[in-house]
């Protein structure tokens, strides 16, 4: 019992000692938080008294430099007026300057006025005195010649007019000999100067074209088995290939050109792509004819962009294009053109007209040998009939037809295009009369297989020894093309003269197509 009573003490005591630590220790934590507190406002006090102080420098700070840029626009502000003031100062002098000025004028235009009033009237006196002297001196001629001044007057004006006509037409006539003199020297030296300034070419025109390979082993593909890719690609482009000898190139045959330079580069694709076979070819060829098509109407537009010709129609630009492809007596007829359009332009500005619509009738001159299916009229009307088709100007459609005196001119354009197409074609290099006369032969040979019914395509190769017909099979049968032939060769015989003999080979293809899908 003792002891509990001993720990029992102990315990309280022990609670009484956490007691009075814990008392303690509060105590002194308030004491110092109080201090803290104390010292924190203070030190806030202080820190806020600073920041005050700072404000108020900064609002100074601010206020100065706002009163100074406000000062330096009051001070720019004061100086543009002055600047006014000044400017209208200066105005207002130069305007009271300018009013002395015209006062002191108007004063002078014054006096001036009031001279020349004085001075009328005493032409006036004088004038009436000059009349009445002479009316008296009149009076006095009339008296000692016996005649009336108005009789007098007449004799005058006679030999006056006798005398007149004879001196005008002795001028006349030595001015229109000086005139035909210089005519013709200006004449002469125009057409020089324009020959001097324009390039000209030689004919180059053939009826053959090379086609190179890298080597002959390809000359066995473009055949092919029993000939059929050759007679394939002949029957397509109308053109005669020859395939010889020749190391490393194959021979084009054809009188026109745009048929050799379709063959021409069907034959380079067909060569660099490397699949040759009926099929095959007849697909280039329609992909190269759709291709030369759009290189005529590239050469068109390129070559109007050249002569600086705007506006024409389309159907001419492919026209133009196509002159490309056509010769005229072995002179190639858009070179011809282009030559014919710059000597025209050349000799129009040495007239003093204009060179723009010159060179536009100098171009298209010869429009009207293009169209394959030409009617039996002269070029110059076909060509005239185009452009007034094509709504060209009418000195241009006057010029285009009377370049061969089919028509009369009624234009100044008209003859410098007949001028400068001769000039073009008469000069030495120009034609060859053989070519032109083997392609217009070639050509009737062609129309006239092709006047028969029934007949699709004709070819005519070999130089005009061989006739290609090409009929439709559901028009025409086996036993009808026998005939045909015959026909065909008799009507060439009877109608054309040709060195040695023509073959005529009509060919009658028959084809079935289907469709797998």
């Amino acid at each position: 019992m003792y002891i509990f009573f001993i720990i029992l003490a102990l315990v309280i005591g022990a609670a009484l000692g956490i007691g009075i630590y814990i008392l303690i220790v509060r105590t002194l934590g308030t004491k110092s938080l109080e201090k803290r507190k104390e010292q924190i406002l203070k030190e806030a006090e202080t820190q806020g008294e600073m920041i005050k102080k700072e404000k108020i420098l900064q609002a100074k700070e601010k206020f100065i430099q706002l009163k100074s840029e406000h000062d330096r626009q009051v001070n720019d502000r004061n100086q543009k007026l002055n600047q006014r003031e000044q400017g209208i100062k200066q105005i207002e002098n130069n305007l009271q300057q300018k009013q002395n000025e015209l006062a002191r004028k108007n004063s002078e235009t014054d006096k001036l006025r009031e001279q020349m009033e004085s001075h009328i009237v005493n032409l006036d006196r004088k004038r009436e005195e000059l009349d009445k002297k002479l009316k008296e001196q009149n009076a006095r001629l009339e008296q000692i010649s016996g005649m009336s001044s108005e009789e007098a007057k007449n004799i005058l004006i006679e030999n006056m007019k006798e005398e007149a006509k004879a001196d005008a037409a002795a001028y006349i006539n030595e001015t229109i000999e000086e005139a035909k003199l210089s005519a013709n020297k200006e004449a002469k030296k125009i057409v020089v100067q324009s020959i001097q300034r324009v390039a000209t070419e030689t004919a180059i025109e053939n009826s053959v074209t090379v086609f190179n390979i890298e080597n002959d082993d390809v000359k066995g593909r473009i055949i092919g088995r029993e000939g059929r890719n050759i007679r394939a690609l002949e029957a397509a482009t109308g053109v005669e290939i020859i395939v010889d000898d020749t190391p490393e190139a194959i021979i084009l045959s054809g009188f026109d050109p745009v048929r050799r330079e379709i063959a021409r580069l069907a034959l380079h694709q067909l060569v660099t792509d490397g699949r040759i076979h009926p099929a095959r070819i007849e697909e280039v060829v329609s992909k190269v004819q759709k291709q030369i098509e759009e290189e005529i109407i590239e050469i068109g537009k390129r070559t109007t962009i050249d002569l600086g010709i705007h506006g024409l129609h389309p159907e001419l630009i492919r026209l133009i294009g196509k002159m490309k492809y056509r010769s005229s007596y072995g002179q190639n007829l858009l070179q011809h053109s282009r030559e014919t359009a710059n000597l025209c332009g050349v000799m129009a500005a040495e007239l003093g007209l204009n060179p723009k619509t010159a060179r536009r009738a100098g171009l298209l001159h010869d429009i009207g040998k293009v169209p394959d299916d030409q009617p039996e009229l002269p070029h110059a009307i076909i060509g005239m009939q185009l452009a007034e088709k094509y709504k060209e100007k009418p000195e241009v459609v006057n010029a285009i037809g009377a370049h061969h005196d089919e028509m009369e001119m009624t234009s100044l354009i008209a003859p410098i295009v007949q001028v400068c197409d001769a000039i073009s074609g008469a000069r030495p290099g120009a034609r060859r009369e053989v070519v032109e006369s083997y392609i217009k032969r070639l050509k009737e040979m062609e129309d006239i297989a092709l006047a028969y019914d029934g007949v699709m395509k004709t070819y005519a190769i070999q130089a005009g020894r061989e006739l290609r017909v090409i009929v439709g099979s559901e028009k025409i049968s086996d036993q009808e093309a026998d005939q045909l032939s015959h026909d065909i060769a008799k009507k060439i015989q009877d109608e054309m003269t040709y060195p040695g003999q023509v073959k005529i080979t009509v060919i009658r293809e028959t084809r079935s197509v289907s469709y797998a899908k």
